[in-house]
């Protein structure tokens, strides 16, 4: 029997793989149960619904593979089906150093030096760069019914997205006939697949057909399959300008691409099988199938691309998108409707079943409110402000999840912009993903929220950029090492965005993205990963900081050029001005990549020249500063702010999703970071809100993380989204406006961390946990780092139990919990689960086997 007390020491036992259980998987949210789980209603349903068709692409419902993407919208008559493939893009692989620009990075130190902010602001123009590629689309499903359909029963019909199989499924009843759409996108078999049926014998007439926006021949095949083969632009359509442009700006493709190159090639085909020998099938004007008379269809889309990577011109490619494509249709073709769809429910919900949150009011509200199997989603949202329901909450955490299972997954594009949904040739700021806080906010939710398999297309990108990186930082700095700036695309660009300094000039991108290398090692202890593929590009990024730093006034390291992304300040001369040197996130950036790569060395056993330069830098970087209202300052000097409810809060990177400030060590700053919280007020884009959630969600500020969680749950009309800052459209897809999907995952990320906090050594639980709101819970197989997983239980708004365990190979178990002031050491052994009381007494253990 185990001894109660705040400090529990246990002998190192075997360790063992815990994954399986009599030879059948478990997950992370059932391996540990508490008597308190009976006050949260387990059986509600994670339903994203609707009572119709979808009259904006925000209402249709999202399904991906991490590949294939698709937006259904469940139209009667006419049904549209938008698909996405993630290595559409406009362009080729291109070089935009820019041998001029060290001339010009002296002129602007100089300026910066001579306190001439605005002056150098204007000659920064001229570092800027060249735009990005843009992501395209692949084209359209088109289905149109017969006329029997037009006179359906508007109470019969539902078009529901069901988070726990990843399925969208539409059916209504007209005349007396139910018909069912059902869809998904499958990992395992890389095919989007839809079943159409009705339950009266051949009741069912249909055309199918395939279009796109994009160049592109359309074509039958062998009577049941429909051909789609196209091309991307290889030259962008040239950019809207932002502001004052820059003298580069008429250059959009740079001065080494021709004038019609040629861009990525797409192969798509749609096979469509009728079943149990009924129906008939007929090919009309040639690029359309006409299905009669059949008791169900599956339809199955598979696609590819010539895109070989970021360093390979498409009309070099040796990809065959043709033959790939059939070659995955015959494939999937070898196994049945139902085969098809229980691989693809094993494989995700392998994924999405690691975690489970229950969060209700009281033992009886979850029961009593908990209507979204009746009531549509956005009828849910409309009423949040009013009963904020916390089953809505459950919701959107898990959507969160689910989409990022959907859009990211290993062999995959990072997610971008959009994560991979895009209807657009011209989308909003391209779809390209942006590396001043978007992509790396995408990838937030993907380790406290039990994904980390997700996050490896991020890693695969941060090597690619290196490569690039490497060339913009020799060319245009003279420096070692890579850098990247604030805007990338698919061919891996690292140098600066087009336009005005104050969103182009931003050379933290790729160090932000290195942080990520290291939180992943932090969570799973995997050394193997640490060594082969975090360390090699973390110190490229440290090598390219240290050259990047230059000396300044009594022995401090500065940056300059420096910029608080897409932020302005007045000058003390009274101009508007956006460049100056060590603003505060490039300190905080800097500091946290040395921090992290100084562990990684000390991890691997490393020690050398590179580690010492690191050591001696670290203590002549600029600290975080309190400027004189209390706030954290955003620039090396107090400067007045033009606008101070900003929708970015670069200069709190430090408490989220960095670690240099933080309640236990930097109590003067945290109470400045609220100071600056409130400064910046609560309005402000989707990411922006919950950004917002996780900072004082790091403060343990539970009332203020609630109220940004509460913030995003306004119903954007989408006629209208002008009007709007922040909020959800009708699919939960989170607004900009327009659609960002940042926020999305931010989302999931910030309420992870209202209810379990973590360091190597330390676990805070329920830190930000708002007790009236969210008074009973249950959160199971949340990460936390040293490779442990946790589960938690409350009632009341107090503790009751919480279960942790480790499956951690070499991960460090010691841990030291804490709540509500109290604490207690333990250290874990693989393969055990611990229970703790609301104590954090140590009352039962078990193996996990």
């Amino acid at each position: 029997m185990i001894p109660k007390g705040f400090s529990l020491l246990l002998l190192f036992v075997l360790v063992v793989e815990p994954c399986f259980l009599f030879g059948v998987a478990v997950k992370d949210k059932d391996v540990w149960s508490s008597t308190s789980e009976k006050t949260t209603d387990g059986t509600r349903n994670l339903e994203v619904r609707f009572d119709g068709a979808a009259s904006h692409w925000t209402d249709a419902l999202p399904i991906g593979n991490g590949r294939l993407g698709a937006m259904i919208w469940g139209g009667i008559v006419n049904e549209t089906i938008n698909l996405n493939e993630d290595t559409l893009w406009t362009g080729i692989p291109s070089d935009f150093t820019d041998p001029a620009a060290p001339i010009t990075l002296s002129e602007v130190r100089k300026l910066v030096n001579n306190g001439q902010y605005a002056e150098a602001t204007a000659v920064a123009a001229n570092l800027s760069g060249t735009p990005s590629a843009v992501y395209q689309l692949l084209g359209d499903i088109k289905l149109e019914f017969d006329e029997s359909h037009v006179a359906y029963d508007e109470g019969t019909y539902e078009r529901v997205l069901d988070l726990d199989t990843a399925t969208v499924k539409v059916q209504y009843s007209a005349n007396d006939i139910k018909y069912v759409r059902d869809h998904f996108a499958s990992y395992p078999d890389e095919v989007i697949v839809m079943k159409i049926s009705g339950n009266k014998s051949s009741s069912l007439n249909f055309t199918v057909s395939l279009e796109s926006k994009l160049h592109h021949h359309a074509y039958i095949n062998n009577n049941s399959q429909i051909i789609l083969d196209g091309r991307c632009p290889g030259r962008r359509i040239p950019p809207h300008v932002y502001g004052n442009s820059s003298p580069k700006e008429s250059e959009p493709l740079g001065p080494v691409q021709h004038a019609n190159p040629k861009g990525i090639e797409y192969f798509a085909v749609l096979d469509l099988q009728i079943g149990d020998g009924k129906g008939e099938l007929h090919v009309v004007d040639s690029r359309k199938l006409r299905v009669v008379g059949c008791d169900w269809a599956v339809i199955r889309l598979a696609a590819a691309s010539t895109f070989d990577g970021p360093f390979t011109n498409p009309v070099d490619s040796k990809r065959d998108p043709s033959s790939e494509s059939l070659s995955k249709m015959d494939a999937a073709k070898r196994y049945s409707y139902a085969d098809l769809y229980s691989r693809h429910v094993n494989d995700y919900q392998a994924l999405f079943h690691r975690i489970s949150l229950q969060l209700s009011k009281s033992s009886t509200s979850a029961a009593k409110n908990d209507k979204d199997g009746v009531i549509t989603t956005a009828e849910r949202v409309k009423s949040f402000k009013i009963n904020e329901d916390p089953s809505l909450v459950d919701l959107l955490f898990q959507y969160g999840r689910y989409l990022l299972i959907a859009c990211s997954r290993p062999g995959t594009q990072p997610a971008n912009l959009q994560g991979i949904w895009n209807k657009d040739i011209e989308p909003a700021w391209d779809g390209a993903p942006h590396l001043n806080i978007n992509l790396q906010m995408n990838y937030w939710p993907s380790l406290s929220c039990n994904l980390k398999e997700c996050q490896e297309p991020l890693f695969d990108y941060i090597s690619s950029l290196s490569v690039n990186g490497k060339k913009t930082a020799h060319v245009n700095y003279g420096a070692s090492g890579w850098v990247a700036h604030q805007v990338s695309d698919i061919w891996a660009k690292t140098s600066p965005d087009r336009g005005q300094a104050v969103w182009a000039l931003w050379q933290m991108g790729g160090a932000w993205l290195c942080t990520h290398l290291w939180e992943h090692y932090a969570y799973t202890m995997d050394k193997e990963f640490l060594r082969n593929k975090a360390y090699p590009l973390m110190e490229g990024c440290a090598s390219f900081l240290l050259d990047w730093l230059i000396e300044g006034p009594k022995g401090s390291l500065q940056t300059n050029p420096s910029t608080s992304p897409e932020h302005m300040f007045t000058a003390p001369d009274g101009k508007p001005a956006s460049v100056s040197y060590s603003a505060t996130m490039d300190m905080q950036i800097i500091r946290e990549v040395f921090s992290n790569i100084v562990s990684a060395a000390e991890e691997l056993g490393k020690s050398d020249d590179l580690i010492a330069r690191v050591r001696k830098a670290q203590v002549r970087l600029s600290p975080t500063r309190i400027a004189k209202d209390g706030s954290i300052m955003e620039w090396e000097q107090d400067f007045i702010d033009p606008e101070v409810h900003h929708r970015h809060l670069s200069h709190l990177f430090g408490l989220f999703p960095g670690h240099s400030i933080n309640v236990e060590q930097t109590p003067d700053l945290c109470k400045a970071a609220e100071n600056t919280l409130i400064k910046r007020g609560e309005e402000g884009p989707g990411w922006s809100t919950t950004w917002k959630a996780a900072l004082w969600a790091r403060l343990h500020n539970s009332e203020h993380a609630y109220q940004m969680v509460k913030h995003l749950f306004d119903l954007v009309d989408p006629d209208h989204e002008s009007d709007f800052e922040g909020g959800l459209y009708a699919n939960l897809f989170t607004a900009h406006p327009p659609f960002q999907i940042d926020a999305n995952f931010g989302f999931s990320a910030a309420v992870a961390e209202m209810l379990v906090q973590s360091s190597v050594k330390d676990v805070h639980l329920l830190p930000a946990l708002p007790r009236e709101k969210w008074t009973n819970g249950c959160v199971k197989g949340l990460k936390v780092r040293g490779g442990v997983t946790v589960s938690v239980c409350w009632s009341g708004g107090d503790l009751d139990e919480v279960g942790i365990w480790s499956n951690s190979h070499g991960g460090n178990g010691f841990k030291t919990l804490h709540y509500r002031g109290i604490t207690a050491a333990a250290n874990f052994s693989s393969g055990i689960v611990y229970t703790f009381n609301k104590h954090l007494e140590c009352v039962d253990t078990h193996t996990l086997l």
